[in-house]
């Protein structure tokens, strides 16, 4: 058991899940707008430029918050340390390999959200801040980043980008986002106080951001409908978002600040993995 526990907390800790998870949406949106799964220099840059990111994510976050060093995923995290600057090393390297080998529009396309990633793990600012550390950002600059890398680049990739359809994925993409990520400021709440980073359930509580994830989610769903009826969306792809929706719902309505990090980390960061397997098995068997 303390084996297998070592290996989740190595998959977890180690951003081996979350360039996966990753991976996994720019996958979906490649299939939904190509009905094909193929490895491209943009699937290299995706995954490797994620694990890369979280990993000095990582060694930053671990560096100033020595206090929690003892407390659950810090603790595992401080044990990982060494293991997370090789990664960071490797991964940063084969993402600027994929990098080089992408065409010009996606290179120009990521100038901004690069920024928006290196500003939100690195301390650019005044009093050594990073853009996650000013108050309510954080979790807008996820939800836009993430849709415009698993969404924006996939259709620059295929040149489908001169689409309504697109469009309307990046919006559903980014409420998505947003909704699972507002459980995680749940989790962080005594981290953010201590880091004086005034959050959503900061302001509002636990139980009503909650419900704010959940009004994202059905809003997302309305995205979802209007997609199928102007024809984008098949129905199978319909029913494994509403699966997804449904699933992910049920998780966020366990999340409490004492909840342990493998809901957050495992599960909701899981559930885009999550989605594109509904949405591709319901694809394939309906």
């Amino acid at each position: 058991m303390n084996l297998l526990k070592k290996f989740a907390d190595l998959v977890l800790y180690g951003n081996f899940w979350i360039a996966i998870c990753a991976l996994a949406f720019y996958a979906q949106t490649v299939f939904l707008l190509n009905h094909d799964l193929v490895w491209t220099p943009v699937a290299g840059l995706v995954f490797f430029s994620s694990f890369f990111l979280y990993a000095v994510h990582r060694i930053v976050g671990i560096d100033r918050l020595q206090r929690f060093v003892e407390v659950d995923r810090y603790h595992v995290i401080a044990y990982f340390r060494n293991h997370i600057r090789l990664y960071a090393l490797i991964t940063g390297a084969l993402a600027a390999w994929y990098f080089l080998q992408v065409p010009w529009l996606v290179k120009l396309s990521l100038i901004i959200p690069g920024i928006i990633s290196l500003g939100y793990v690195l301390p650019i600012l005044g009093d050594q801040k990073r853009l996650r550390d000013l108050s309510y950002i954080k979790i807008f600059l996820i939800a836009i980043v993430w849709a415009w890398v698993t969404v924006w680049l996939p259709a620059l990739e295929l040149n489908a980008y001169n689409n309504t359809f697109v469009y309307l994925m990046l919006l559903e993409r980014a409420l998505f986002v947003f909704a699972i990520t507002l459980p995680f400021d749940i989790r962080d709440l005594k981290v953010d106080a201590f880091s004086k980073v005034p959050t959503i359930p900061f302001r509002i509580g636990v139980q009503k951001t909650k419900w704010l994830a959940y009004l994202l989610l059905v809003i997302m769903l309305c995205i979802t409908a209007l997609n199928y009826a102007l024809g984008y969306y098949t129905f199978p792809t319909v029913v494994g978002m509403l699966l997804s929706v449904s699933t992910t719902a049920a998780m966020i309505f366990f999340c409490k600040p004492e909840t342990h990090d493998y809901v957050y980390s495992g599960l909701l960061d899981g559930s885009m993995l999550f989605q594109f397997l509904l949405i591709y098995a319901c694809n394939v068997l309906l």
